[in-house]
Parts: C-alpha cells; structure tokens; sequence
C-alpha cells in the first residue's frame, strides 16, 4: 500500500500542484488592500497601464461570488478561470492514467512488496 502511494505522488503533475496552489491562494486573497506588492515586471518598471493586471484579482473576486467587481478588474477573468480550471482537470487526468498505466505494467512487482 505504501508503495502505490509513493507511485501515486510521483505520477502527480507539478504543473496542475503549481495552479491549484495558486488558486487557492487567490481563493483566500484579499482584495481590498490597494498597496501590495506585485510581481508585474511593467508595473514595477513604473507604467500605470498593464494588460495583464487584474486578473487575479478578477479571479479572487469570483471565487467570492462577486461577478461585477470581477468584471470591473479585469473582463477576461471568468475567461482565464475556465482556462485554469481545464488545464487542471486535463492534467490531473492525464497523471491518473499515466498512474494506472504504471500500475498495470508493474502490479506484480507492487503486489510482492
């Protein structure tokens, strides 16, 4: 049982690990602080305008049911949400048959262990 478990863990894909925290952490983010720290290359540079911008507070605000402000920070959000959220299934989907695969080439060898 251990062993499927360590199988299980290595076939995980980092990439869909990476979005899910990253949504989580924008399911718990605040918004209401105006006076963060971004990691906006353009906006650190000093341009007030960044196409970019927004988006995971757009994000954040849907994870809180607020449909309009969400609009009002970025209108591509809802969009950028349903990109997320379908790379995250296909990825945790794509781990799980590459988990059972692994399984049913090598179930001998993680039965006797």
């Amino acid at each position: 049982m251990r062993q499927k478990i360590i199988t299980f863990i290595r076939n995980i894909n980092l990439e869909a690990v990476i979005w899910i925290a990253g949504l989580l952490f924008l399911a718990f983010y605040e918004t209401f602080n105006n006076y963060h720290f971004t990691l906006c290359p353009i906006k650190n540079l000093g341009y007030s305008f960044c196409p970019g911008c927004g988006l995971g507070e757009s994000i954040s605000h849907l994870f809180r049911f607020e449909i309009l402000e969400s609009l009002h920070a970025h209108p591509l959000g809802i969009f950028a949400l349903i990109i997320l959220l379908n790379r995250i299934v296909f990825l945790l989907l794509k781990s799980y048959h590459n988990y059972q695969n692994y399984l049913s080439q090598n179930l001998g060898e993680i039965n006797n262990v």
